[in-house]
């Protein structure tokens, strides 16, 4: 047996007033009398009438619903991020529906290209590579699109992030400061927009203090789990004690988090006596790490607000104008990266 959708043709009847008045007590509520309001209202609770949003939006070319694929849902850093745009959202009265795209190109198209089916207010996107195609496409439909946690493809776009490079010489001078020669960089991928510019910086401050930044050892991670740093780890633990690093340097606090456990579960090193390690993002598992650990604190919820709220402005202003914005990082200090003492 068919179960009928209540419609507001249904509340009119209901209520014994025209379509138009249900559809200003719904959309204007203030141009419609009290008592038909009221009958309205009373019509709409007695039917269990729920508007179709979808409908309405595809009808006046307006949504309130707000696009954000991220690059990796279980990072901490980007759920923070996401926590920042979606309360943005909240208080302009519009929705954020986040997308996980694992880091898969794939996935991420695919995101992109149902956000634009959709006619969202707009789009948030954390790429994985390049994606000035998927946004020339979305802004060609008149979906605007901001570029979260990594440069803009070109200033036809805004974009919110860190100032990566500026992130990297710190984590690299704060080991300098702690006396460390010998730095190991762990992180991937390689070709990563984040990834690249922590490295530069970190060289950066190396060059700066008269170490020769070829000698860094560069372990390219596969992705930026626990899992990854765990791996790499164990390779850098099961090295001779002559040629083992005295510090790791890893580009986000999952990857540190992994070297670090991997390296305490060796007989003989310790952390940070022997080996020093700082993170990156500052996520809240990196204080209750089994040794606290240092870490670039990226102001992870107020990215992900002010690419809301950029992606807001240009989704309603005829006159906005695009901007590309870079945040300061801030060095957190720990035990991880403690002075070393006596054995």
């Amino acid at each position: 047996m068919e179960t009928h959708t209540v419609n507001i043709q249904d509340v009119a009847t209901r209520a014994r007033v025209s379509l138009g008045t249900v559809s200003n007590v719904l959309n204007r509520p203030e141009v419609v009398s009290e008592v038909k309001r009221s009958r309205v209202e009373a019509a709409i609770r007695e039917l269990g009438f729920v508007r179709n949003e979808s409908a309405r939006h595809l009808g006046t070319g307006q949504s309130r619903t707000m696009g954000f694929v991220v690059m990796d849902a279980s990072n901490p850093f980007f759920i923070d991020v996401a926590r920042g745009a979606e309360a943005a959202a909240r208080r302009a009265g519009s929705f954020l529906l986040t997308a996980n795209s694992q880091a898969d190109p794939t996935n991420e198209r695919a995101y992109l290209g149902l956000f634009e089916q959709q006619r969202t207010q707009g789009v948030l996107i954390a790429p994985i590579g390049d994606v000035s195609d998927s946004l020339a496409r979305l802004t060609a439909r008149g979906v605007p699109a901001v570029v979260v946690d990594s440069p803009a493809p070109s200033a036809e776009y805004s974009s919110v992030q860190t100032d990566n490079v500026a992130g990297g010489r710190l984590a690299m001078e704060h080991l300098i400061a702690t006396q460390r020669q010998r730095v190991d960089f762990v992180g991937g991928p390689l070709s990563m927009h984040q990834i690249e510019d922590r490295l530069t910086g970190a060289r950066q401050a190396l060059h700066v203090a008269g170490l020769d930044p070829a000698a860094m050892r560069i372990w390219e991670a596969e992705s930026s789990t626990e899992q990854s740093g765990r791996l790499i780890g164990h390779r850098i633990a099961s090295l001779p004690e002559s040629v083992r690093p005295d510090a790791v340097l890893a580009t986000n606090d999952l990857l540190a988090m992994g070297v670090l456990h991997a390296l305490m579960s060796y007989s003989g090193i310790r952390v940070p006596e022997d080996i020093a390690i700082i993170g990156y993002d500052d996520i809240d598992w990196a204080r209750s790490a089994v040794v606290p650990l240092s870490s670039i604190r990226q102001p992870s919820e107020l990215i992900g607000s002010s690419a809301a709220q950029l992606l807001l402005e240009e989704s309603t202003s005829p006159d906005f104008v695009h901007q590309q914005l870079l945040l300061e990082p801030e060095l957190v200090t720990r035990e991880s990266t403690a002075a070393r003492t006596a054995r």
